[in-house]
């Protein structure tokens, strides 16, 4: 079962709540929105992705949170 929650964040805290997310464990996708809900990125995760494999990933996501004021993550979770 897979559960949707979304969280609106400031530019300077996305890289933060980013990898806050990822320390779950249980997070299968996180969606980064602009404020007109048009999707940036999409950062797909498995299970088993660690380390050198999700830092590209987190460079995009610190890149985008230094161009945007306001975003939304949208969190897709299996439950």
């Amino acid at each position: 079962m897979i559960k949707n929650d979304t969280f609106e964040v400031r530019g300077d805290d996305l890289l933060k709540k980013v990898k806050e997310l990822i320390h779950e464990g249980n997070v299968r996708q996180i969606s980064i929105l602009d404020k007109n809900n048009k999707t940036i990125v999409v950062l797909p995760l498995t299970l088993g992705v660690v380390g050198a494999v999700i830092l590209p990933a987190l460079a995009a996501v610190g890149a985008i949170a230094a161009l945007v004021t306001e975003c939304t993550i949208k969190v897709d979770r299996t439950i």
